[in-house]
């Protein structure tokens, strides 16, 4: 992708941009490709499976025959592997409290009871799901491993997936537990090491996991593929895999409505006409809203944040492409001050840009509260845009500077330029029946799970986007920060990234365990980890906005598009 620059020599005119300045200025362009979601195919979405006669009772039946499964399951190991196919295959929120009581059961079991040949499969299998659920498990339950590293068989199927499991459970570790960081090197290790002579099921999982672990994936968007290997198993049981699949496109169902509703809404915005450079990528921006959160009593969620992250991209792309700065200043003068006259003086496209920005933020805050008190979220949602367009405002100094500032320094103002904390910002009225302080103050007492989560999102997109960046002359990523800062290649800077992601990722899995009990504050937790599990998916085979026709396109086809065939 090559930029195209177009000279625009700025005059004091009514026509266009008096008063900031006459500096001869070069529009760029990115050549980002036209949307390839066309407005009459959303609408032509209808998976109507959850209004189809007797799927609903359908369902309910399932329910009620898959319940007593796990009471009656008096094998530690086959209680867990159940558990363990409920929430892969999407269906944990539909027993809550059969999956609470019957992890409350194997907790009990002091390291549980297991055989022999199944002790390492088994008990990273229960230190993985309970510590998702918030209960204390100490890493000496893996210490085992070690006792058998010496003796692993390279032909024996049993010892990869004891690997396949060590590793998914490696990466729940917190800060410090060193047992962990072995088992993670080690087990990643013997994987790597077998794949290429391993088939079928066991290849697949052993391949899903080396590219990104489960801890790391969007539960939703992995559930297709999960259902795909669950149904090929010997053992599968039938109404699991049915109740899976209705519920698929019952839930998908309410995601294809979201869609349609959203993309009438764009159209009638009508921004992307007075914004030609920018990305128009509506339903890229609906996937990352729907990684967030997928229950069906989210729709406001999803919406509202569709439209902050299509703003997101447009204004992210006037600092980066388009706007002198003196513009990108008085823009963000007027963003800060939320002055409408102070816009007067800018070109066409950004007083457009101000104006959506101004009435999108009005219609979220009047979603959140629905009534005369809608005013007071105003002022921290019109806070979180501020603080975004400083940051950008910083970076476009740096890059008119020429100037590439440590690491640190880049950190220091990248998490805030990733759109974390302001996609955040937003999320928290959302998730939960509570007073507006509260969720301002939530926000405040979560500042270091945000912080953590966008430095992720920030992070995953420069490993994404970086040597294309650095190609057409962007800006420097961390990347290249800690390439000039350190003297190293592009190779080892990359690796280094890749430590602060982990690095980042136990800190919230600190934030994230130790809160999983918290009735009001769970939903919040939820949301904000998933923001940088769409971090993963969204760059983890390169720039999942800029480019569309590419891996996100299989993923929005795979999770929005195409319902699951079932008898």
């Amino acid at each position: 992708m090559e930029y195209k620059t177009e000279q625009v020599q700025f005059q004091p005119s009514q026509a266009d941009s008096p008063q900031v300045g006459d500096k001869l200025h070069q529009r760029r362009s990115a050549n980002y490709r036209p949307n390839l979601w066309k407005y009459d195919f959303l609408q032509s979405l209808n998976n109507n499976n959850d209004l189809k006669e007797g799927t609903k009772e359908r369902v309910e039946r399932l329910v009620e025959e898959v319940k007593p499964m796990l009471s009656e399951a008096v094998d530690s190991l086959l209680k867990l592997e159940l558990i363990d196919s409920m929430r892969k295959l999407g269906l944990s929120n539909l027993f809550v409290t059969e999956i609470k009581e019957a992890l409350e059961t194997v907790a009990s079991t002091n390291g549980g009871v297991f055989n022999v040949e199944d002790r390492l499969y088994a008990s990273a299998l229960r230190f993985r799901l309970l510590r998702q659920r918030g209960h204390v498990v100490s890493q000496d339950e893996l210490r085992m491993f070690k006792e058998g590293r010496n003796t692993l068989n390279g032909s024996n199927c049993e010892d990869v997936e004891d690997m396949i499991e060590l590793l998914e459970a490696s990466h729940l570790a917190l800060e410090g537990e060193n047992i962990l960081d072995e088992a993670k090197a080690f087990s990643t290790g013997i994987v790597r090491e077998r794949v290429s002579g391993l088939d079928g099921q066991l290849l697949k999982r052993a391949v899903h996991a080396l590219e990104l672990p489960m801890h790391w994936r969007v539960q939703w968007f992995d559930i297709k593929w999960q259902i795909g290997l669950y149904e090929q198993q010997e053992d599968k049981q039938s109404n699991l895999l049915e109740l899976a699949k209705l519920n698929f496109n019952t839930v998908q169902a309410t995601h294809q409505r979201d869609l349609r509703d959203i993309s009438r809404w764009w159209r009638d915005r009508g921004l992307i006409e007075h914004v030609n450079f920018a990305r128009d990528r509506l339903v890229e921006s609906f996937l990352c809203a729907l990684g967030l959160s997928q229950g069906s009593r989210f729709s406001s969620l999803r919406k509202s944040l569709t439209k902050v992250i299509i703003l997101i991209l447009v204004i992210h792309d006037i600092y980066d492409l388009y706007g002198s700065l003196e513009e990108l200043e008085c823009f963000t003068g007027a963003i800060t001050r939320y002055d409408s006259e102070q816009i007067q003086q800018l070109p066409d496209c950004m007083k457009v840009c101000f104006r959506a920005l101004r009435d999108v933020t009005y219609d979220i805050a009047y979603d959140i509260c629905k009534d005369e008190d809608w005013h007071r979220v105003l002022p921290h949602l019109t806070k979180a845009w501020e603080d975004f367009c400083k940051a950008l405002l910083n970076e476009a100094k740096w890059d008119n500077m020429g100037y590439t500032p440590s690491l640190e320094e880049y950190l220091n103002n990248a998490w805030t330029s990733s759109s974390g904390p302001l996609i955040l910002s937003h999320a928290c009225y959302f998730t939960g029946h509570m007073k507006l302080d509260d969720a301002a103050d939530l926000l405040q007492r979560n500042k270091d799970l945000i912080y953590n989560v966008s430095t992720i999102i920030r992070l995953c997109n420069d490993l994404g986007t970086s040597t294309a960046e650095r190609d057409r002359g962007d800006a420097p990523s961390s990347v290249v920060c800690y390439m000039r800062e350190a003297n190293v290649s592009e190779d080892v800077a990359r690796k280094h990234i890749k430590v602060l992601i982990n690095q980042a990722w136990k800190r919230i899995n600190a934030r994230c365990f130790g809160n999983a009990e918290t009735p009001f504050l769970r939903p919040f937790i939820i949301v904000t980890v998933n923001a940088a599990r769409v971090a993963h998916m969204l760059y983890q085979f390169g720039d999942g906005f800029g480019v569309q026709d590419g891996d996100i396109r299989q993923q929005i086809l795979c999770i929005v598009i195409k319902p699951l065939a079932h008898d």
